[in-house]
């Protein structure tokens, strides 16, 4: 990569940029230019016009670089000889009319030999050729078919035909788990998460009486609980999305599903019972200030 440092050459008998053109012959005197051999046929003359000079100068500067490299091969053969006849001589000399590396090429080998450097430095220093980074699950890019369901279509892929694949869904989102239908499928410990959205029931772990994708008052950390099973499903690389699932509407008035636990089902009763009597004291003031206006 001796270019980067040394744009104009190195001066190790490499060629340079050159600084100026060989000097074209004057005009006869006569006022017309002159005549110098064609480059291409010898025996041929051309006008040194000012049209002609670019190409008749490139023809001269070529000529130079094949004497250069004609006297350089000799040296070379000179060399070799004498290192036949076991004399001591001086260091290789290069070709002064090589190419330097320049260009796309030569940038292109200067970063892959960097990149090199940087993965095997990560693997001394963090034990990681990534330097302990993961690479994104690049499924994520890949355009998929993903379809959207109702919960009875959705139902149809709790596992008990066999021909079909074992779909859960959690809060709208659909995962095809057939890689793991000893869990999922019939008999397995989660088979009452397949053809459904137990959103509640992961947020809660009441999985028998919250088999639904019903939210609504849940605590900061059952929400939490539900977010938490969402990213692991999302980023999981051994179950993949398939689609979501569309759901009927809840009824705001609707009762909010009891939690399993005795204790804290009557906590949320007690909680509800009380924001409801605040809401309605809250009217009610509203309601007296109104009257005495």
């Amino acid at each position: 990569m001796s270019w980067i440092l040394h744009p104009e050459g190195d001066g190790g008998g490499r060629a340079k940029r050159p600084t100026k053109l060989p000097r074209m012959p004057k005009d006869n005197g006569s006022g017309a230019p002159a005549d110098v051999p064609d480059p291409a046929e010898s025996e041929r003359l051309v006008s040194t016009k000012h049209a002609n000079r670019p190409f008749l100068s490139h023809a001269a500067w070529r000529a130079e670089r094949e004497k250069d490299h004609q006297e350089w091969l000799k040296r070379k053969t000179e060399r070799e000889e004498k290192l036949a006849r076991g004399e001591e001589v001086g260091p290789e000399e290069p070709d002064p009319t090589e190419e330097p590396e320049v260009g796309c090429l030569g940038l292109l080998k200067f970063l892959f030999y960097c990149a090199i450097v940087i993965v095997v430095a990560g693997k001394f220093i963090t034990g990681s050729f990534l330097w302990e980074h993961e690479l994104p699950d690049l499924r994520r890019f890949i355009p998929t078919n993903e379809r959207l369901l109702s919960e009875g279509m959705l139902a149809q892929f709790d596992g008990t035909n066999a021909d079909k694949p074992i779909y859960i869904a959690i809060d709208g989102d659909v995962y095809d788990v057939s890689a793991n239908s000893a869990t999922y499928g019939p008999g397995g410990s989660y088979h009452f998460m397949a053809g459904r959205d137990a959103a509640r029931a992961y947020g809660t772990g009441c999985f028998a009486t919250h088999r639904t994708h019903d939210l609504r008052g849940l605590t900061e950390k059952e929400m939490n609980g539900v977010q938490h099973w969402k990213k692991f499903f999302a980023e999981s690389k051994k179950y993949s999305k398939v689609g979501r699932v569309s759901h009927p509407p809840i009824d705001p008035s609707s009762p909010i599903p009891e939690h399993c636990d005795p204790k804290r089902a009557q906590a949320a009763k007690e909680a509800e019972e009380k924001k409801a009597s605040q809401e309605k004291l809250k009217d009610d003031d509203s309601g007296t200030k109104r009257e005495e206006l």
